[in-house]
């Protein structure tokens, strides 16, 4: 509870925050900063368009006008990723902040943002865009602080080029998608490595690649390490580490003119993300000489990173690529300065991590880093979740750690004309790795799976590594120009959708497991149809509720249900299920009872042998299952070992269906429209620090996981861009909140009802601030003097 009397005092209190509905239609501002004027103006949507007239402004004025509208969210953030928060909430928070700073979150930063400063104008960019963020930050008296200051009775602190740099890595924490390690280093340990070669492999049993089969790769590749003998770690590891979360993934996709009504290509982009209010992504145009570029930034940072300009667009969707990998080691003794690597002791480097606590006495947390990196756990705290994901006693190499640059990358890719530019911009790009989407007016369209990648030998990371052999380090970097691309397929359209990059004749290893294909397989065939395309049909498309999953696997299901033991609830599910067309939409019982069915068969077929108490294991993958029931109805997997009996797939099949169909009779009531998807699924944008009454009400719409329309309960599409190319840009947009991060203000969460019925806001893409003056509610006129 914050100071009630403070709180709620008139004049300086939460009243204040709530902001009249009309808005001044002109100010100006002396910023002592400012190098020349700018001009600043606000669409109907209170979209930003900077107009500045050098590089150094147009950052300025970006950081001052995100400042202005997110300044709560962008310190939140900065202070989670730090390990910060105890300052704010206090004790409850200290071992939050512990596992921030025993991830390497701060180390990570600081070599980013060396990084940066080494480049002229990335350095040029975040100093600007900090002098930005601190002069609105100090602008601010008692009665204009965010609310959430006041709920939490604390105050912002000058903004560091460091907190930039902690934003991006934490995008990184969150892209890293989780650890397998653990659970593969139990089963191999558990059931042998041919169990885990079937169960487990190396390419999925059905793949649609993002670069297409058959692509030829005009490099030499690098000799890759050779695999060293006897690599396996023997230990039994009790550990729940988190999961790979599949829906935490992105579309994009990109057409030539050839398929387009235009004769320009057009590009989509829709990350899926944790939703969130305010909104992760913030809109904004910036112009300047030799830059016009329109599309969301990440608050906190300067650039735009999904977008276009007058030539090219350009997206991204996360790689998953295995750049996280956990080291056992090998301590000397219990003041573990020294552990054993390459035959002999090396000493550890100890870091002395000091978590202030606000009301109470600093705690000093002792970290010890190997040549690997941060151990992040000697012994784990009791009770606090996060700390499950990590073994005790072993080292994080972490491709976030690594010195990088990702600013220049969209520096230049703001500015970018063609093909060439847009090449050029990617070699900066260290993590998260992305798949790049690109376009231009040239007719060119291009994707690339992008980062910067360890090379590796085969599986290297699929288990516990043994940090005291020198074979199991990473050796080396694959080049930027041998990563995965292609320009301009025969096939007229890149996509991407978190798939396998490439099919398994690509030389290098970047990963085992990617996010399944049914999202991929439903974007390629929808493509390689369309003709004539338009910025509406790819609008559509984006939407699109249908699951490949289903097509693939409910008719084999439903031959295998035994009818004549259900009862009316249940026969009625069935046949609503053997009429289903196969789509997620909102108003669908199907999608609901498909849902519930196979998440059932699949712990069905797996929980017997892959839940051991003190040994936890991860189920085979979905693609797994599907290869199982399609192909495999007699495998020794579908037996329940717990059980004398000796069951069918049939059997699991038919109770499956009963235990889902109960489910949703205990949980909605009698089958009817509270079983309906959209209400089962129960989307909602919730509140970034889960305030109460600051979220969204529950949406009912459509799409689920392993639709193209990717949505859960709180993950799905944090921004939906289509981009046509011509003589002049025609972009088309929307994220599930708004420009502002006050809950006070009518543009906290407008734009969240558009999203939800799938349509998309025009996108003012301005040459002047004195344009579309019908669309422009306020301007902003800023000089130095």
């Amino acid at each position: 509870m914050p100071p009630l009397l403070k709180f709620l005092n008139p004049f300086t209190g939460f009243w204040q925050n709530a902001e009249r509905y009309s808005v001044d239609k002109s100010r100006k501002l002396v910023l002592k900063h400012a190098h020349s004027p700018i001009d600043i103006a606000f669409d109907d949507r209170m979209i930003p368009h900077v107009f500045a007239q050098n590089d150094h402004d147009v950052y300025y004025a970006q950081g001052y006008v995100t400042a202005m509208h997110r300044l709560w969210q962008m310190d939140f953030q900065t202070r989670f990723a730090a390990g910060r928060l105890s300052e704010v909430v206090g004790a409850k928070a200290v071992e939050l902040d512990r596992y921030q700073r025993r991830m390497g979150m701060v180390y990570g930063a600081e070599n980013s943002l060396a990084g940066m400063m080494a480049d002229p104008k990335s350095k040029e960019m975040i100093l600007a865009y900090t002098e930005g963020i601190n002069d609105y930050i100090g602008s601010l008296n008692a009665a204009q602080l965010p609310l959430e200051y006041k709920l939490l009775d604390f105050k912002p602190e000058k903004w560091t080029p460091l907190k930039c740099a902690l934003l991006l890595k934490q995008m990184s924490a969150v892209l890293a998608m989780g650890s397998d390690e653990l659970y593969m280093t139990n089963i191999r340990n558990t059931f042998g490595s041919s169990a885990v070669a079937d169960l487990f492999p190396d390419y999925p049993f059905r793949e649609d690649p993002i670069i297409p089969v058959g692509t030829t790769w005009d490099f030499e590749p690098l000799a890759v390490p050779s695999t060293p003998p006897d690599t396996g770690i023997s230990s039994v590891y009790n550990v729940r580490t988190k999961q790979k979360e599949e829906g935490i993934g992105s579309n994009n996709w990109a057409l030539s003119g050839a398929k387009t009504a235009s004769g320009y290509p057009i590009l989509a982009n829709d990350p899926h993300l944790d939703l969130s209010l305010p909104s992760i992504w913030y809109q904004i145009q910036l112009h300047a000489p030799g830059l016009n570029a329109y599309g969301v930034s990440l608050p906190g940072a300067p650039g735009i990173i999904v977008g276009f300009n007058k030539r090219i667009a350009w997206g991204v969707t996360n790689v998953a690529a295995d750049v996280l990998d956990f080291y056992s080691v090998r301590f000397k003794d219990e003041t573990y300065t020294s552990y054993w690597y390459d035959h002999k002791w090396k000493s550890t480097k100890m870091v002395r991590e000091k978590i202030r606590v606000r009301g109470g006495k600093t705690v000093t947390d002792t970290v010890y880093y190997t040549h690997h990196g941060p151990v992040v756990y000697l012994r784990k705290p009791n009770g606090f979740n996060r700390s499950e994901n990590i073994p005790s006693g072993s080292a994080l190499r972490w491709i976030a750690h690594e010195r990088s640059n990702e600013l220049k990358t969209f520096y230049l890719l703001n500015r970018g004309n063609n093909y060439s530019d847009y090449r050029k911009a990617l070699e900066y790009f260290t993590a998260p790795a992305q798949n790049f989407v690109f376009a231009s007016v040239d007719n060119d369209i291009s994707i690339t799976s992008n980062g910067k990648f360890p090379l590796k030998w085969k599986n290297q990371g699929k288990f516990i590594l043994d940090g005291s052999r020198k074979d199991n380090d990473w050796q080396g970097w694959i080049p930027a120009e041998h990563n995965p691309t292609v320009k301009n397929p025969a096939r007229g359209f890149v996509s991407s959708a978190n798939q396998s990059p490439t099919d398994p004749g690509y030389p290098y290893y970047i990963n085992w497991e990617f996010s399944p294909f049914e999202r991929a397989k439903r974007i390629n065939d929808r493509l390689s149809t369309m003709k004539r395309a338009t910025a509406d049909s790819i609008r559509l498309m984006q939407t699109d509720n249908y699951s490949v999953h289903a097509e693939l696997v409910l008719p084999a299901m439903l031959k295998l249900v035994d009818s004549s033991k259900l009862n009316a609830t249940q026969q009625e599910a069935l046949h609503l299920l053997s009429v289903w067309n196969k789509c997620y939409d909102s108003a669908e019982i199907a999608a609901s009872v498909f849902d519930f069915w196979t998440k059932r068969l699949q712990f069905a077929i797996w929980d017997d042998e892959f839940t051991v108490k003190d040994m936890p294991m991860r189920y085979p993958s979905r693609d797994r299952t599907v290869k199982l029931i399609l192909e495999e109805p007699d495998s020794r997997w579908v037996d329940d070992v717990r059980t004398p009996a000796r069951e069918t797939l049939s059997d699991l099949v038919s109770a499956s269906f009963k235990y889902a169909c109960d489910t949703l009779e205990r949980k909605y009531g009698p089958i009817g429209e509270h079983w309906a998807w959209g209400r089962v699924k129960n989307t909602r944008v919730q509140h970034l620090a889960r305030i109460p009454g600051l979220g969204s009400e529950p949406l009912v719409t459509g799409g689920g996981k392993m639709t193209i329309n990717a949505m859960n309960e709180g993950n799905g599409p944090s921004w939906r861009m289509v981009v046509e190319l011509g003589k002049t840009p025609k972009g088309y947009g929307v994220y599930p909140g708004g420009q502002s991060g006050n809950p006070g203000s009518r543009f906290y969460d407008n734009m969240i009802n558009k999203w939800t019925k799938g349509e998309l806001f025009e996108l003012l893409f301005m040459e002047s601030p004195n344009d579309s003056p019908n669309k422009v509610i306020s301007k902003i006129s800023v000089t130095s003097k």
